[in-house]
């Protein structure tokens, strides 16, 4: 008897794979019938641990993702999405000490961040020259939709990846900025026991704790709880408070066809502003004033008044069920509420006939609740030579936000301050409402959508999609902000692919889109933003080591924006923005890692009622950006574990006001990183961002309201695994 090794498959709770092998004896063949062939061999049991397939919400390895469900819906290679897509996982963020949301895409192609500096409670993104801050954001696929102040706050330390999908995704999404939009991809329970804490440092003494926790229950049922709590200074004097954000999660897989993840979040902050932060006059930032220039690290709230307050909950589920082989129903689903309570002073240009800074006082109360709803079914089926992947699906929106906003009543303002020397503590008039109002927002959306492979490598993906939406606002203090309106919006997308054995994948598309717009004129309530957009490009994978690399050029229309001032708005615009986009993302070896991007667009205002400003660019987005991060980690010798990285970010001018008189000149920075760790055990590290304390404006939105980017900051890092 001779024996041969057996080979099992068995699916764990996560879909991992074990390999297990034990000796199963066989008869030989009577060629081989000898004395050694009736002896029995047997092989000691041998099991294999094989690496889990990436998913669209997996861990990503290094700096490359191979996977995304962002620009489809669906569990798409990247490489086949007829739209410019970019992943930063979880490894690529700490190993850059990315410590805010918004800082994890300043290597990003088509993406600009933090045009004002570091804002503690927003996450500040421009996708392809349009702000994405209100009305791109996702997390783990559901909008998270904001308007006027009432906004969501995600804590990266909670994320294990932070996608982009540049260009129009209304045809998926429903309203949403034309110019792209950021998933945020949750965290959540792992196929092996994790035991995680962290503890940082920064360099002006804001300290954090971050606990990662994940394990399995039982063989249907795994947990993971994560978190982070910091409290301190921030960059800016008297800028600081406490932020804390918990983050359960719960998988549920009683069978292989079924699974349902529960998804959680509470976010409590309780601290002070950066008095200043996009307020400060172009004259004193940008170029000297008669005394100079201010300092970056000035405030010019008024400490003693100065409010921050948020309590928020997010709860959500995703319900994912294989009716059969190529039939799978997915319903997600969250439910978050939000209070917040702000107070501060800043900066509005200068008092008449010195040199101190006007300032405006303001406070708000802001309530919100938002409800969304997305069922999705998945069928794979074959017609011929033609292999479908085909998708439909119902989602729901749900916005209510009651807020009120209140100022000195005018002539009364705030008490001036020195730009130099501020002095805090006077009296100041009260703060009165100007505004009590509650908007509501509701949409239902139907989409279809079709991914055909054919031909050997054609890729061919059609959608259609159509939303009803309603909004209504009441305000008693303000008529401007009382309307009430329905509308219908179809929006589409057409992509055509061919992918070729060497990794090389050429694709065009052309999608339409819109864009609810709360709000209303003399001419009556704002219709949604429309348009449409055309890209080209090229994906390119290689076969010699672990890469992504993309090219794209594309030519964007957006229409409907409103332009004007406060109480004076017309919906009269058309912005254009067309240009080339790079990414480059690569484990280049085991050891180096590499991200690099280069954006080159034009910005173009095409209508406007102001005929002075047609063909000018819009304020506080710079046209041309660049980055190169390098990542490096020693695998043997003396010097094993420890890692060196580095990198270089790059933004072009950009305009202070609409005219184009006034500009804003580029910057060039450099950022650092050193760390040391102990196989799975310790990490200790040290990022230096704006490694050598550059000062420059990052953006204004007019000349009276320009903001520092941050200085240098460090942050040190201590993670522990058990």
């Amino acid at each position: 008897m001779t024996s041969i090794t057996h080979l099992r498959f068995r699916n764990t709770l996560l879909g991992s794979v074990a390999i297990l092998c034990a000796g199963l004896p066989i008869q030989a063949g009577a060629q081989e019938a000898t004395s050694e062939a009736n002896e029995e061999i047997v092989v000691d049991p041998l099991v294999i641990n094989a690496e889990q397939p990436e998913t669209p919400t997996s861990p990503v390895k290094g700096y490359v993702a191979k996977r995304s469900a962002t620009g489809s819906k669906t569990d798409t290679p990247l490489s086949e999405i007829p739209q410019s897509v970019s992943v930063i996982g979880r490894e690529e963020m700490d190993s850059r000490g990315v410590n805010k949301v918004d800082e994890a895409l300043r290597y990003t192609s088509g993406v600009f961040t933090q045009p004002y500096g570091s804002d503690t409670d927003t996450n500040w993104f421009y996708i392809r020259g349009f702000n994405a801050t209100q009305t791109g954001v996702y997390l783990d696929g559901l909008q998270n939709y904001a308007f006027g102040f009432g906004s969501f706050l995600v804590n990266d330390y909670n994320l294990e990846r932070i996608e982009v999908l540049r260009g129009a995704a209304s045809v998926l999404y429903g309203g949403t900025n034309p110019g792209g939009m950021v998933n945020y991809v949750s965290k959540r329970p792992t196929a092996e026991t994790q035991r995680r804490l962290e503890l940082s440092v920064t360099d002006t003494g804001k300290f954090g704790t971050g606990v990662d926790f994940s394990d399995r229950l039982s063989d249907e049922a795994a947990y993971r709880v994560t978190g982070q709590f910091t409290a301190g200074e921030e960059y800016v004097d008297e800028n600081e408070g406490f932020q804390g954000s918990i983050a359960p999660s719960f998988l549920w897989s009683p069978n292989e066809d079924t699974s349902l993840t529960l998804l959680s979040s509470f976010t409590f902050v309780d601290g002070q502003h950066n008095g200043g932060l996009g307020f400060l006059p172009y004259t004193g930032t940008v170029v000297d004033a008669s005394y100079g220039k201010i300092d970056p690290e000035t405030n010019f709230t008024e400490p003693s008044r100065d409010k921050e307050l948020r309590r928020q909950i997010m709860v959500g589920y995703e319900l994912e069920h294989d009716i059969n082989d190529d039939l799978t129903f997915r319903q997600n689903a969250r439910l978050g509420h939000t209070n917040i309570h702000e107070v501060y002073y800043y900066p509005n240009g200068y008092s008449s006939g010195g040199p101190d800074l006007a300032r405006v006082g303001f406070e708000h109360r802001t309530r919100m609740t938002s409800v969304g709803l997305d069922n999705q079914l998945e069928q794979s089926f074959t017609t011929g030579s033609l292999n479908h992947t085909v998708l439909g699906g119902i989602d729901l929106k749900h916005y209510q936000m009651d807020q009120t906003q209140a100022s000195p009543s005018w002539p009364e303002t705030a008490t001036p301050i020195n730009p130099l020397n501020p002095v805090y503590g006077a009296d100041q008039p009260a703060l009165v409402p100007y505004l009590d109002q509650n908007v509501s927002m509701n949409q239902v959306g139907l989409y279809m959508q079709d991914q055909i492979k054919f031909g050997g490598g054609w890729i061919t993906t059609l959608n259609g999609r159509y939303d009803y939406i309603s909004t209504d606002s009441d305000d008693p203090i303000s008529t401007y902000n009382n309307f009430s309106d329905t509308e219908g919006e179809w929006s589409g997308r057409a992509g055509l692919a061919y992918a070729f054995d060497n990794g090389l994948t050429p694709y065009v598309s052309t999608s339409t889109f819109f864009n609810p717009v709360l709000g209303s004129s003399s001419l009556g309530v704002f219709q949604p933003e429309t348009g449409e957009q055309y890209e080209a490009g090229l994906k390119y994978e290689p076969q010699s080591f672990d890469g992504l690399f993309t090219v794209a050029v594309f030519d964007l229309t957006r229409q409907n924006v409103v332009t004007g001032t406060f109480n004076n708005e017309r919906q009269l615009g058309e912005v254009n923005s067309r240009g080339i986009e790079f990414e480059a993302k690569a484990n280049l070896t085991e050891e180096l890692r590499l991200t690099a991007a280069a954006t080159a667009f034009d910005l173009e205002v095409t209508e406007d009622e102001d005929q002075s400003v047609i063909g000018k660019q819009p304020v506080t987005v710079p046209t041309e950006m660049a980055s190169l991060g390098l990542d490096y980690t020693f695998r043997q010798g003396m010097l094993e574990g420890f890692r060196l990285g580095g990198g270089v970010r790059y933004q072009g001018a950009s305009y202070a006001d609409e005219s184009n008189e006034h500009e804003v000149p580029s910057a060039t920075v450099f950022d650092a990183g050193i760390g040391y760790g102990v196989a799975d055990q310790w990490d200790l590290s040290l990022n230096v961002s704006n490694l050598l304390d550059k000062e420059y404006v990052a953006g204004c939105s007019s000349i009276t309201a320009c903001g520092y980017a941050e200085g240098r900051s460090a942050l040190l890092k201590l993670t522990v695994n058990w």
